[in-house]
Parts: C-alpha cells; structure tokens; sequence
C-alpha cells in the first residue's frame, strides 16, 4: 500500500455496543477502503465482551478485547469474570480491557473499582494478555495499581490518553502505549499534541473510540473507524513527518502488544 494510503490498526473502537448505529459490516468495508484493515473492538462488560468476540468472528479484520468498564464494576462478580476467563481462550481475543478507574464519573464506588480493575490484572497475567487501561481522572490511582499489582508482566494501553506531559515518564517507564484519538484534533488539545510530540513514535498507538470522540470536522455522534487517518495526519502534522512514517510504526507498535493481531 502506498504512502498515499498507509495501512493504519484501530486498537480501540466500540462496534459491538448498541450505541453504534451504524451497519458493523458497511463499517468495516469503508474502513478497509480508508486503509483501516484490522479494527479492534473493545468489551466493557460481559456481554458487550461476547458480542465483540461474534463481532471478530462474523467480519474479516475485525478483533476482540473482553473487559469491565470502571462504570460497571459494581455489577461485576465471580461469575462475569469467569465468563471474561473463558472468552480468553478464543483466538481473536488480543487483551484483556476495557479496564481501569473513572472518578470524573464515578458510577461505580472507587473502592469498587479499584477491587475490579486489580482483579482483571490478575486475570491478564493469568491469561498471558495485555490490558487496555481506562483512565479519567484518576492518574496518580491508576498507575499506582499498574505498579504495585505487576502490569508490567503483560503490558498494556493507556487508552485515550489523557493524563498529559506530567505523567508521561511514569507511564513510559512502565513500558505501556498510549492510545492517541480524535481529540488530538481538537482546538484545545494542546497538552495532548504536546504529548504526541513528546512520546517515541514506537510508543503510540492509534484509536477512534468509536462512536465517540469524532475527529474535528466529524459528526461527533457518528465517528467510525474510517476516520481514523485524521488521527494519524494530526500526528504527522505534530511531530512533522509523513503519514505512512506514523502508520508504520503504530502498525508495529500494535502487533507487538496485541501478538493475537494477524
């Protein structure tokens, strides 16, 4: 594929949720058509984990990851996460996640929250899979567990990173990717392009997030994986090189973490 059209992984879209309103297998389609072939979806409870997996099933290019949202966590028990366990073992599942800590929100009590997101840990060194780190709000919390519960052992995303320039160290140093979406196009995301900037290339990955956080310029309820190339020409732009130098070492950078990607 020519530079004109790099090959690009979305490694956090959410085409198994309700919200997505639009046909997953037309989605694909203009992915693939936009030089977005390898899409993964993202569980945040159970059965959003389950559909993701008939998702990856169902459509070529398509993978899985199996989690519970720090929303959910008040609802997560023995028995969901032995349903998360048992999705592992499906060979287009890449990582254990959507999981983390969310106190901007806080619809789950944190004591919770932390309880879940240290249990889904365990659960991905037990399983050999990298996880795929929600975080709003909760920085200096969120990579105080990834230390001391070993998350180092299996690696991971800091997904939609958010946490700007102050945490970055701390963040490399643990050997996690940061996950860079649609708001890097945005007026005010200064912190976040200083960010991109500032990070090795071969510490980036590329995300949607979709249905949410359009780039600028999209319908902010209708993102899709198609527009992920306005991610990766924001970085381009920001770190002045070329789009397929971005391409190709995000593409790297995401068969590396995730070794189920074909």
């Amino acid at each position: 594929m020519s530079d004109k059209r790099p090959s690009l992984i979305d490694t956090h879209a959410h085409m198994n949720l309700p919200v997505f309103r639009v046909d997953p297998i037309k989605a694909a389609h203009r992915a693939a058509h936009a030089g977005v072939p390898a899409i993964i979806n993202v569980g945040i409870d159970l059965p959003s984990s389950r559909r993701a997996v008939e998702l990856a099933d169902e459509i070529d290019g398509l993978y899985a990851t199996v989690g519970v949202h720090p929303h959910d966590a008040a609802a997560c028990d023995a028995e969901a996460i032995a349903g998360l366990r048992e999705l592992c073992t499906h060979p287009r599942v890449v990582a254990v996640g959507e999981i983390g800590l969310d106190f901007f929100r806080d619809l789950s009590p944190r004591p919770k929250q932390v309880e879940v997101f240290e249990q889904l840990i365990e659960l991905a060194r037990e399983v050999s899979l990298p996880i795929v780190v929600h975080d709003r709000d909760a920085h200096d919390d969120v990579l105080s567990v990834l230390e001391m519960d070993g998350a180092d052992e299996v690696g991971g995303v800091l997904h939609c990173y958010s946490a700007g320039p102050d945490f970055l160290t701390r963040t490399l140093d643990l050997g996690f990717y940061l996950g860079i979406d649609g708001p890097v196009t945005y007026t005010n995301a200064g912190a976040l392009r200083e960010v991109a900037r500032q990070a090795s290339l071969d510490r980036l990955l590329l995300e949607t997030d979709c249905p949410y956080l359009a780039p600028k310029g999209r319908d902010r309820d209708r993102n899709e994986p198609a527009f992920l190339p306005d991610v990766a020409q924001k970085i381009a732009e920001v770190r002045r090189t070329s789009v397929g130098e971005v391409a190709r070492a995000t593409t790297g950078n995401a068969h590396r973490l995730f070794s189920r990607l074909r």
